[in-house]
């Protein structure tokens, strides 16, 4: 069971960092328990590797410090489950004996290694690097993930960009291709788009960009996926879907979207449309024929007069 000791309390609690300390020895892990208790951070005890794995199941913990010389598992061994099942530090301690060394505790993950007998205030200096060290790859991990995020959305609508479309229609197609399973594209163009943007201005356009995507996104399942395909034209990749399927799907965004209002000017209401084509993936064909298809599709629309949805199915294409 894992040990809480409630010692009088310092200056308050420094961080919500939580120290999970593992050793078999009693008295030293109470009294490393105490010290880093009354340095601030939240702090549990075990005395072996198997309990400190139950309790890493029920409880974040953000380091792990442990004796390498424990009953059953051993220090290295709990390194090398804790690197394995959790985004959890480890410094490993161990005594002078040389049985052991910084190479092996660092090939099994450890992020640091102390001596015995401990001096608590190395052992402080050392929670502290670590937990800076934590704190620098999580800064990192979340920088690089906006800007792999920012790599592949369009920055105006906040749907995903036409390169990103390319990369998602060839694992889409690929899908396809292995599992004979149905693949349909809709393409779609803002009617007139040039005309309200010479009438009211780019920053009026935006605006009506930025809904329509809102009203893109709100009309399909979660496995579709919708692309700002360039200018006023959208794209959508729906997985397991028919043409016929696909045809629903875009009178209902061509009856969403025509269902909005903007007020460009006070005192003034105006309405948008889109025209649609809708296609099928052919097993095997190209992904250019495919899109070439869709985008003929979208032009049978606006050649028809606009606002509609056209569907071109791979037999009868030309």
């Amino acid at each position: 069971m894992a040990e809480r000791n409630d010692p009088t309390p310092s200056a308050g609690r420094a961080s919500d960092d939580c120290i999970l300390i593992v050793d078999d020895d009693l008295d030293v892990r109470g009294a490393m328990h105490s010290f880093v208790e009354r340095a601030g951070f939240q702090t549990l005890s075990v005395g072996s590797a198997e309990e400190a794995i139950a309790l890493l199941k029920e409880r974040e913990v953000d380091i792990v410090i442990t004796d390498i010389i424990l009953n059953g598992l051993n220090g290295l061994e709990l390194t090398d489950r804790i690197k394995s099942d959790h985004d959890v530090d480890v410094i490993v301690m161990t005594g002078y004996s040389g049985e052991y060394s910084y190479e092996e505790a660092v090939n099994k993950g450890a992020s640091d290694f102390v001596f015995k007998p401990v001096r608590f205030e190395e052992l402080l200096l050392r929670i502290r690097r670590v937990l800076r060290e934590r704190q620098l790859t999580r800064e990192r991990s979340l920088m690089l993930g906006k800007l792999q995020n920012l790599a592949i959305t369009d920055g105006l609508t906040k749907l995903y960009n036409s390169r990103h479309f390319y990369k998602q229609l060839d694992m889409e197609v690929g899908r396809s291709n292995r599992y004979d399973h149905p693949l349909a594209l809709l393409m779609m163009d803002i009617d007139h788009f040039k005309r309200y943007n010479d009438t009211y201005g780019h920053v009026e356009g935006d605006k009506v960009l930025t809904r329509i995507a809102r009203v893109i996104k709100s009309c399909l399942r979660t496995m579709d996926s919708a692309y700002r395909y360039g200018g006023e034209e959208f794209t959508a990749l729906l997985p397991e879907t028919r043409a016929d399927e696909a045809k629903t799907v875009a009178e209902r965004l061509r009856t969403a979207v025509k269902v909005e209002t903007f007020s460009p000017q006070p005192d003034e209401e105006v309405g948008v449309t889109i025209s649609l084509g809708v296609t099928e993936y052919l097993l095997n064909e190209s992904k250019s024929e495919f899109v070439q298809r869709a985008d003929r599709a979208l032009y049978q629309s606006k050649d028809a007069g606009r606002d509609r949805v056209s569907v071109l199915y791979p037999e009868t294409s030309s």
